[in-house]
C-alpha cells in the first residue's frame, strides 16, 4: 500500500491488483473510469447499468448513465498503457513457445518471421538479430531504444518503455494522440486535429500537462489535508472507544465488587438480626421460667392447704373439725393475705420491617450515570483509585468524581444516590462504620456457604450498629427499624442462585440414577460424558473401564466396547462412530467397538480433553496448550494455539452448536480462567474474575441459546456464563443436592446431565430465561 503523499512506484502499480477489475477480479478490458475515479471493464459496467444509472460496487456512489451508454465513460488511457505494458512482457505471437519478429514478415513476405531476441522500446515491436541490426542503421530510426528481449520480458526496461510509450488514438488505429483541444478538452491525434477541431485552440501534450499540473497538485494537496484530518479523526474516535471499553470494564468491575460487599454485608446483618432474635427470645424465656416456678410453688402450696381443709371438713367428727379450726383458720387466712403475683411482663414481639426499596421495583441500588467525556478527561489521573473493595475506604472526593463519570451510583435509604464510599462502608444506626475484616468473615448457620456472585441487589437499610448481648434494653430499642434478612437456615443453602429472577435460565429437576452395575468390580469414576443420540448419554467410566449408554431417564441401554486395557478419560460422539481420549492416545471406534483409528497424544498432559464440531465429521482434543482437530479418516485436519500462546491448559472443550463459526469454549487451568475462541483459535472472550471462587474451572456444557454452564468442583456449584464469556450467577448449587460435580453435558439443547463424584448422574431440565 502506497503511504499518503509517496509517489507509486511503476513496479508497484504492475504487481499489484490494479489492473484487475474489481467486479469480473480478471484483467481490465476496455478499461472505463467513472466519475468516482474507479475503474472497471466496459463490459462489466454494462451489466450493471440500471435505468439510467448504475452505482459503484465500492464506494456504492450512484452515477448517471451518459445517453450514449457505458462505451461514454472515459477511457482510462493510463491504464490501458500499463496494460500495453503488461502484455508487451507477456509476448506476442509465438512459435513453438519462442516470440517472433514483427519485421521478417514485412521484408521477407514469409507467414512469420524468425525468434526475436531484442525490442525496441520506441517502435514497440520484438526483433529478431539481424532486423535489431538493422533497425540501428536507418535515419529513421537510428536514435531509437533497442533493448536485449530477455531483459526487457524480466522488468529491466520498465521505466524507460513507459517513458517512451504512446497512447493510441481509439478512432485512428496507429495513431498516437498528441494534442489537447482546449474548449473540448479532448485528446487528438493528428487525422483527429484536421477535423473537426482544425479551427479550435490546441496545445501538444506536454505543454497541456505543465499547465494544468499544478492545479491538479493544489487539489492533490487538499485532498491530503483532508485525508491527515480524517486519520487525526480516526484516531480521536479509536481512543474514544479504548476509553470507553476501558471505563465500562471498570464499571463491571465496580458492580461486582460492589455486588459481593452488598451481599456480605446482608449476610452480616442476616447473622446480627437472627443472634438478636435468639438472644431476645432467651431472656424473655429466662424471666417466664422464674415466673412460672414461683407461681407452680404458690400453687401448689394453696392447693395442699385447701385439699386438707376439704378433707377435715368432709370426713371429719365435730370436735376434730372444732380442734383444727384454728390451724385452717390462720393457713387459709395466710394464703390468702399473701401478696397477688403481678401480671406477666409486656412481651416485647418482633416484627421484621423491609426497607421500603426492597420491594420497589422502580428503585434500583446500583445505577449507571452518564457523563460528558470532557469530565473524564480532566478527572483522568483520579479515575485509577474509582475500584470497589479495599479501595473504596481510602477514596477521596477527587475518586468519587471521576467515579461518577460513567461509574455507579449507589441508593441510600431516602432513595437519593450517595457517592461510593457511603456504599462501601455499611453504616450503622449510630452513624459507626463496621470494620471491613468484621463483615468479609460472614459467619454462618449450619454450615451455609457464603455466596459471593450473580444474586440480584438488595438495598440496605444502612441504621442501626451492632449491640452487645449483654445489653437487653439497647436490643430492645434497636430491634425495630433494622432491615433482617430471614432466609432458610437449613444446610445446605441456595447460594447465589438467580433462579426466578428472570436473569438466568432455570434448572428444573428431572430425575437421578446411578451408573453402577452389577458387573462393576469398582465404584464408577466418570471422567467423560457426551449426547448419544437423542434424549441419550454416553458416559465415560474411567475406573471400570467402559463407556456406558444410558436414557435420560436412567434405563440402561448397554455399552459400546473400547480397546483391551483402555481407560476412556473424555469423550464426544460423531455421526455413526465415538472418538475418546485414553491415556496418551485418541480413539475413533464404531457403536460396535471397532477400532478405526487411533492416534499418539502428547506425553507431558494427564488428560485430554476431546470434543466433537458442530459438523459432527470432526474431532478436536486439547494437547499441551494447543488444539488439534482430525476429521473422519483420522487426518490432522488443522492445529491452532488458543490465543496465539502456548500458555494455555485446556482441560475441558466444547463447540457452541448454535455457531456456525466453530466457535468453543476451553476451561484453562493454567490461566485459572474460562476462555471462548473462535474457530481459528483467537479469544473472543475470557472470564477470571471472583465468580470462580479462585477454583480451577471445571467441564463446560453449552445450551442451545449459547448459555455456558461451568462446574467448581470445590465449592459444589455450577455457575453460568453468557455466550460472551462474561458471568451471570450461580446456576446450581448444593441447595440443588449437587456434591462435587465433575462433568457435565448438554442433550438436545435443553437437558443439563451433571455426574457427581459418587458415580451418581442428576438430569435437570433447563428453562431458558425468556420462557
Amino acid at each position: 500500500m502506497v503511504s499518503q503523499g509517496s509517489s507509486p512506484s511503476l513496479l508497484e502499480a504492475l504487481s499489484s491488483d490494479f489492473l484487475a477489475c474489481k467486479i469480473c477480479l480478471e484483467q481490465l478490458r476496455a478499461p472505463k473510469t467513472l466519475p468516482c475515479l474507479h475503474t472497471y471493464c466496459q463490459g462489466c459496467l454494462a451489466q450493471l447499468a440500471d435505468g439510467g444509472h448504475l452505482r459503484c460496487p465500492e464506494c456504492r456512489e450512484t452515477v448517471p448513465l451518459p445517453p450514449a451508454g457505458v462505451a461514454a465513460f472515459k477511457t482510462n488511457f493510463f491504464v490501458n498503457g500499463l496494460l500495453d505494458l503488461v502484455r508487451a512482457r507477456a509476448g506476442g505471437d509465438l512459435r513453438a513457445g519462442k516470440p517472433a519478429c514483427a519485421l521478417c514478415p514485412l521484408v521477407g513476405g514469409a507467414g512469420t518471421g524468425g525468434p526475436a531476441t531484442a525490442r525496441c522500446l520506441d517502435c514497440a515491436d520484438d526483433l529478431c538479430q539481424a532486423c535489431a541490426d538493422g533497425h540501428r542503421c536507418t535515419r529513421q530510426t537510428h536514435n531509437h531504444r533497442v533493448v536485449d528481449l530477455v531483459g526487457y520480458r524480466a522488468g529491466w526496461y520498465d521505466e524507460e518503455a513507459r517513458e517512451r510509450q504512446a497512447a493510441q488514438c481509439p478512432q485512428h488505429p496507429g495513431e498516437a494522440l498528441r494534442f489537447l483541444c482546449q474548449p473540448c478538452s479532448q485528446l487528438l491525434c493528428r487525422e483527429c486535429r484536421l477535423d473537426p477541431h482544425l479551427d479550435h485552440p490546441c496545445l501538444p501534450l506536454a505543454e497541456a500537462v505543465r499547465a494544468r499540473r499544478p492545479g491538479l497538485e493544489d487539489l492533490l494537496a487538499g485532498v491530503d489535508n483532508s485525508l491527515a484530518e480524517l486519520e487525526a479523526a480516526r484516531t480521536v474516535e479509536k481512543e474514544a472507544l479504548a476509553r470507553l471499553r476501558e471505563q465500562a470494564a471498570k464499571v463491571g468491575t465496580q458492580v461486582e465488587e460492589v455486588t459481593e460487599g452488598v451481599l456480605r454485608a446482608l449476610l452480616a446483618q442476616k447473622q446480627e438480626v437472627l443472634g438478636q432474635l435468639r438472644a431476645h427470645v432467651e431472656a424473655a424465656e429466662e424471666a417466664a421460667r422464674e415466673r412460672l416456678g414461683e407461681l407452680e410453688s404458690r400453687e401448689q402450696v394453696a392447693r395442699a392447704a385447701a385439699a386438707f381443709a376439704r378433707r377435715v371438713l368432709s370426713l371429719g367428727r365435730e370436735a376434730e373439725i372444732l380442734s383444727l379450726e384454728g390451724a385452717i383458720a390462720q393457713r387459709l387466712r395466710q394464703l390468702q393475705g399473701c401478696p397477688r403475683m403481678p401480671g406477666p411482663a409486656p412481651c416485647l414481639l418482633p416484627q421484621l420491617e423491609l426497607h421500603p426499596g426492597l420491594l420497589d421495583k422502580n428503585c434500583p441500588l446500583l445505577r449507571l450515570s452518564f457523563d460528558e467525556p470532557q469530565l473524564q478527561k480532566d478527572s483522568g489521573k483520579d479515575e485509577a483509585g474509582s475500584q470497589g473493595g479495599d479501595e473504596a475506604q481510602n477514596r477521596t472526593q477527587d475518586g468519587a468524581k471521576s467515579e461518577r463519570q460513567g461509574g455507579i451510583q449507589p441508593q441510600s435509604r431516602d432513595g437519593a444516590y450517595t457517592p461510593k464510599e457511603d456504599r462501601a462502608q455499611t453504616p450503622q444506626e449510630d452513624g459507626a462504620q463496621t470494620p471491613r475484616e468484621d463483615r468479609a468473615q460472614t459467619p454462618q448457620e449450619d454450615g451455609a456457604q457464603t455466596p459471593k456472585e450473580g444474586r440480584a441487589q438488595t438495598p440496605l437499610e444502612d441504621e442501626g450498629a451492632q449491640t452487645p448481648r449483654g445489653s437487653r434494653s439497647n436490643k430492645k430499642r434497636k430491634f425495630k427499624g433494622r432491615l433482617k434478612s430471614i432466609s432458610r437456615e437449613p444446610s445446605p443453602a441456595p447460594g447465589l442462585n438467580l433462579e426466578g429472577s428472570g436473569l438466568l435460565p432455570r434448572p428444573i429437576f428431572s430425575c437421578s440414577f446411578p451408573t453402577r452395575m452389577p458387573g462393576d468390580k469398582r465404584s464408577p469414576r466418570i471422567t467423560g460424558l457426551c449426547p448419544f443420540g437423542p434424549r441419550e448419554v454416553l458416559v465415560a467410566d474411567e475406573q471400570n473401564r467402559a463407556l456406558k449408554r444410558f436414557s435420560l431417564s436412567g434405563d440402561y441401554r448397554g455399552a459400546v466396547p473400547v480397546p483391551e486395557g483402555c481407560s476412556p478419560c473424555s469423550v464426544a460422539a460423531l455421526q455413526g462412530a465415538v472418538a475418546f481420549s485414553a491415556g496418551a492416545r485418541l480413539y475413533l471406534v464404531s457403536p460396535d467397538g471397532e477400532v478405526q483409528w487411533r492416534r499418539a497424544l502428547s506425553l507431558s498432559q494427564a488428560s485430554h480433553a476431546v470434543a466433537a464440531m458442530p459438523s459432527g465429521d470432526r474431532v478436536a482434543v486439547s494437547v499441551s496448550g494447543h488444539v488439534e482437530v482430525y476429521n473422519m479418516e483420522g487426518s490432522l485436519a488443522t492445529r491452532f494455539i488458543p490465543g496465539g500462546k502456548a500458555n494455555r491448559g485446556l482441560r475441558a472443550l466444547v463447540f457452541l452448536t448454535a455457531s456456525p463459526q466453530g466457535n468453543f469454549v476451553g476451561s484453562d487451568w493454567q490461566q485459572n480462567s474460562v476462555v471462548v475462541c473462535d474457530g481459528l483459535g483467537q479469544v473472543i472472550g475470557e472470564y477470571r474474575g471472583p465468580g470462580l471462587h479462585g477454583c480451577q474451572p471445571g467441564s463446560v456444557s453449552v445450551d442451545k441459546k449459547g448459555y455456558i454452564f461451568l462446574t467448581l468442583r470445590e465449592v459444589n456449584k455450577v455457575v453460568v456464563l453468557d455466550p460472551k464469556g462474561s458471568l451471570l450467577g450461580d446456576f446450581l448449587t448444593a441447595y440443588h443436592g449437587l456434591e462435587k460435580p465433575r462433568v457435565t453435558t448438554m442433550v438436545d439443547g435443553r437437558h443439563l446431565v451433571v455426574s457427581l463424584s459418587n458415580g451418581t448422574i442428576h438430569v435437570f431440565r433447563v428453562r431458558p430465561p425468556d420462557s
